[in-house]
């Protein structure tokens, strides 16, 4: 079998909050009539530069046109070169490569006849529990429009929620305080999520002030590969502290300093799923626990992801990809399941990934290009509109 084409095909989807996140649908296509989809997820984050998608599209036929799908491993090497790690969070190369290497495993998979959740090792579970996030305050207004989301969230079976924090601790404690109010145990608060933005010195003062709330774990609390920051963090931390990973050097580099009690791990942040599974062994080797980290993909992105989850040993933590429930719609005719909190896994007798596109929705949100038009830095952030 053998790559005959690359198609890729821009998508501008809204989120609830109004934000517009850009995607990018791939397409491989074979000589044998398979074809084969995956999803670049996310492109409208920092580092803010735009990606030529004319451009990336012509770049990727010439690597991939007459090569064999199944080499996925040599395929992955030259995805390297050409997109390599750049030991940054959001680093648009990983989303590249992501894509590709999901395309890779649904048309090898289809080709088979089996699910990629068999391709790539079968399952341990057929659900996984999930969280849904809350945006971070800036104001004190917006608690109440928060609290109303995990009202409306909770009713449709979400009872775990990651909050991020940072920007106004008056408003995040006062969220805390009205939720262990309302809802008692029958919601939790996974994480508190910093997202580097502060030093673990400022991190930690506003850790200890809202952690008298009950809190799973805190993520991010020191500044992108402050990796002897972060260990200082966790030292002081009575709970577990979670870090991305988004390279296997800074991966490398965290268990060398003992940086952190949980991996988040996720294909779009690391490349796709062929480097998410090096990174879980690798955790594994060091004795650390997992969780799947989001950058809130669609439905092909979040089953891969499932996929990928679902044959973990290690995954230990309720996890974060609720991305399909964010957005007003999607590009696929059957959106992945969510219920009671949990994320389902397609059936197993669907062959590749089971999705099938839906081309009247891609139609819908199809766009031009990538470009970044009149977005902030708060907007990216907060992912509001």
């Amino acid at each position: 079998m053998k790559i005959t084409d690359v198609k890729l095909t821009a998508i501008g989807m809204p989120r609830l909050t109004g934000f517009v996140n850009k995607h990018v649908m791939i397409q491989l296509l074979t000589d044998e009539g398979v074809d084969g989809i995956g999803e670049m997820s996310d492109f409208s984050h920092l580092p803010k530069y735009t990606i030529d998608i004319v451009d990336l599209e012509r770049t990727l036929q010439q690597l991939l046109i007459g090569q064999n799908p199944f080499n996925i491993a040599s395929i992955n090497l030259d995805l390297s070169n050409n997109f390599p790690e750049a030991m940054y969070y959001y680093e648009k190369g990983s989303f590249v490569r992501n894509g590709v290497d999901t395309a890779l495993y649904d048309v090898c998979a289809k080709f088979l006849g089996v699910s990629v959740s068999d391709f790539i090792g079968g399952r341990l579970r057929e659900k996984i529990k999930v969280c849904y996030p809350i945006f971070r305050h800036r104001f004190m207004e917006e608690v109440e429009e928060n609290i109303e989301v995990v009202r409306k969230q909770f009713e449709k079976g979400f009872d775990v929620f990651r909050l991020y924090v940072s920007k106004n601790e008056e408003a995040d404690e006062q969220f805390l305080y009205r939720i262990n109010e309302e809802f008692g145990g029958k919601v939790k608060i996974k994480s508190l999520d910093f997202s580097h933005l502060l030093d673990w010195k400022q991190a930690w003062r506003i850790a200890k002030r809202l952690t008298k709330y009950p809190v799973d774990l805190i993520e991010s609390p020191a500044y992108r590969n402050d990796f002897e920051g972060l260990r200082n963090f966790r030292m002081k931390c009575d709970l577990p502290v979670s870090e991305h990973v988004w390279s296997l050097r800074q991966q490398l580099e965290m268990i060398k300093h003992d940086s952190v009690d949980i991996f988040n791990v996720s294909p779009i942040f690391i490349g796709g799923i062929t480097s998410a599974r090096k990174a879980a062994e690798t955790a594994e080797v060091a004795g650390k626990s997992l969780l799947l980290g989001t950058t809130q993909e669609l439905s092909i992105g979040t089953t891969a992801m499932a996929y990928f989850g679902a044959a973990l040993g290690n995954l230990d933590y309720i996890s974060d990809p609720t991305g399909p429930e964010l957005y007003v719609g999607d590009i696929v005719k059957n959106k992945v399941k969510y219920r009671d909190g949990y994320l389902y896994l397609p059936d197993r007798k669907s062959t590749g990934l089971g999705m099938e596109i839906d081309w009247g929705l891609v139609d819908k949100y199809r766009i031009k290009d990538l470009s970044w038009e009149d977005v902030t830095v708060h907007q990216l952030q907060d992912r509001t509109s």
